[in-house]
């Protein structure tokens, strides 16, 4: 069926008002970036033309962080703007109940779920990890996992530490600590580099092994060996990526990587879940835009509006950091920390309709 008459015209409104704050947010947003880049031009390779092309690829990330807020504020200035011309109040007295708007609005906000999930599911990952390679290879750097030591992983009853990871997923300064059933070492190896082969093994160059055999120890010079791993190179490039701006079956993969291995993976868990839960937010959004349309003659200019809309935006946006620090730290459930920033939100816009409707 047809659009309506009056949701043609919400919807055109709506999804140019949202545009348009999304395209402000993000030159904002990539000015900063570039300037923050600037401090990283002269190490290795990196230039600026690497700094200009790590800051696109990074606009897509961006785009899936920003959507609720620009959705947020699109829809509150558009709906605002409406009001201002009486036109929501004509739609009102000709039988257009809270209800039914919010349908509509609902209706129309389909568009921004889907959107903010194809965005975070198929465009952002592949980009951040291009934007991350681009700048590894500029450099000609590793990744640094908090540690001067380099990326440390646990790999069933190993502990294998990599110096550097490189854009084409080769590994370089690989010391792999083997231990036996009852936890004690067995072996520590040590190589050049490691190449990936499929499916599950990689091939160690110029490795270094020492056995403990007992009281004594053994050492072995070996051009290449090969070493079975349940490590591929996906599981180690999501580590250049994020969390947040993983991919959903990146992020599975590696939640069922690190519960294999009996690590602590709760801070992935809670980013699975976010990634179910983020781009219903841009429907919370809608909804708590709709009460500001009706409170034109007790608020005074759209501005004020506006501004309480980037204020609501940002709070929804730290919020959502909080609760995923908070969850991490506290061990609550992943799917509580997840989905609370969206649920006070949508109770908020529950409480300010009853209100005004009260009015």
């Amino acid at each position: 069926m047809a659009l309506k008459v009056y949701e043609r015209y919400l919807a055109r409104e709506i999804y140019v008002a949202t545009a348009q704050v999304l395209t402000a947010f993000l030159m904002l947003f990539a000015f900063f970036d570039l300037i923050h880049e600037l401090e990283d031009i002269g190490k290795g390779g990196y230039q600026l033309q690497h700094a200009v092309g790590f800051v696109l690829l990074s606009v897509p990330g961006r785009i899936y962080e920003l959507f609720p807020i620009a959705v947020l504020i699109g829809t509150l200035y558009a709906l605002t703007q409406l009001a201002r011309h009486s036109e929501i109040t004509v739609l009102r007295t000709s039988g257009l109940s809270t209800v039914v708007l919010l349908k509509t609005l609902a209706k129309l906000g389909m568009v921004f779920v889907a959107l903010t999930f194809v965005i975070g599911e198929f465009v952002a990952p592949p980009a951040e990890r291009a934007a991350q390679q681009l700048r590894l290879k500029a450099m000609s750097s590793m990744v640094a996992q908090e540690f001067r030591s380099g990326l440390w992983v646990k790999d069933e009853r190993s502990f294998v530490n990599v110096r550097d990871v490189l854009p084409d997923s080769r590994l370089r300064g690989v010391r792999i600590y083997e231990f036996d059933k009852d936890y004690r070492l067995h072996s520590i190896s040590d190589a050049e580099q490691g190449e990936f082969l499929p499916p599950n093994q990689w091939r160690l160059i110029k490795v270094v092994q020492t056995v403990f055999e007992g009281d004594t120890a053994r050492v072995s010079l070996l051009p290449e060996m090969t070493w079975h791993s349940a490590l591929t190179p996906g599981i180690i490039s999501v580590l250049l990526v994020v969390p947040e701006r993983m991919s959903f079956v990146n992020l599975l993969q590696y939640v069922r990587h690190l519960e294999e291995n009996q690590q602590k993976a709760q801070r992935y868990v809670i980013a699975l879940w976010k990634k179910l839960v983020y781009p219903l937010a841009a429907l919370v959004m809608m909804a708590l835009a709709l009460p500001f349309a009706y409170l034109q003659d007790r608020m005074g200019a759209v501005s004020i509006k506006v501004f309480a809309g980037i204020m609501l935006g940002i709070t929804f946006h730290m919020l959502n950091g909080l609760f995923s620090s908070l969850g991490a730290i506290n061990n609550w459930t992943p799917f509580i920390s997840a989905i609370t920033p969206s649920g006070l939100f949508l109770l908020a816009a529950a409480g300010m309709i009853w209100w005004v409707e009260r009015r």
